[in-house]
């Protein structure tokens, strides 16, 4: 006997003995009806959705109908104003006190003097100029400023900086390689044979123009070592200097320096 899956004979046979009152059986048994109704409610809702642009388009459109009614309107712009030409400046205001011009006095004929000097009671309490101008006592007196105005006074920053916290560090031109390499060739060693070598430990501050200041020896080798340091590092070129914020300032640096036995 063949069982067609497609038809309800399995589950008679599944469901033999069984409640058939049972939501499972009832379930399977309206399966294909289900199915199919939903199907068709599927193809329903989907057809519609396709179909709404089309049915849109078929809508009328009330942009033909309305007549826009448009005016063209004149608006006068305002004329450019014409450049200003260059007016002199106006002339100074008169000065309070007259002032009466200074001829220059000079020996000459009688019958080539074209202009007098002013005589001693003209010129009492007026000033003397170029020219003879008539002052007005009721004037303002003005001062003009001297100058570009009051200067902005930068204050210098001499504070010194430790290597650690700073943006630039000091350099010597070269690097510390070559800086070694000075100290190595004019440090002078002691000529001592009990001397066993060892390090110099040493400070010192890097100036704004590169220049070595303020050394100290925090701790020597003997014999002279401490000396010796000093006297080379006082000796040595100027160094790159340190920056904060765009500007050169003074650093404190410190290193050792290692000293071999004269040989």
């Amino acid at each position: 006997m063949k069982l067609d899956l497609l038809k309800n004979q399995w589950l008679e046979i599944v469901f033999e003995g069984r409640n058939k009152l049972y939501g499972a059986y009832y379930l399977r048994a309206n399966n294909g009806k289900t199915t199919m109704r939903s199907l068709i409610i599927g193809g329903i809702i989907f057809t519609f959705l396709v179909s709404i642009p089309v049915l849109a388009n078929l809508l009328p459109d009330g942009s033909d109908d309305a007549v826009l009614d448009q005016k063209i309107t004149t608006v006068k712009l305002p004329p450019k104003e014409k450049p200003k030409e260059n007016l002199p400046p106006p002339p100074p205001p008169p000065p309070k006190v007259d002032q009466v011009k200074f001829v220059k006095p000079v020996v000459a004929k009688a019958e080539e003097v074209v202009e007098e000097p002013p005589k001693i009671k003209e010129i009492v309490d007026k000033k003397i100029g170029a020219e003879t101008i008539k002052g007005d006592p009721d004037a303002e007196l003005t001062v003009e400023p001297v100058g570009n105005g009051p200067k902005e006074v930068v204050e210098e920053d001499n504070n010194i900086y430790n290597t650690a916290g700073i943006e630039v560090k000091p350099d010597f031109p070269g690097g510390l390689e070559k800086f070694y390499k000075f100290v190595g060739k004019n440090f002078q060693a002691p000529d001592d044979e009990d001397f066993p070598g060892g390090k110099v430990f040493v400070t010192f501050v890097v100036e704004k123009d590169g220049s070595l200041t303020d050394v100290k020896v925090l701790r020597d080798a003997g014999y002279g070592t401490g000396k010796e340091a000093v006297r080379v590092l006082k000796s040595c070129p100027r160094w790159n200097p340190g920056e904060q914020n765009g500007k050169k300032v003074r650093v404190l640096y410190s290193l050792p320096i290692t000293v071999n036995r004269a040989e």
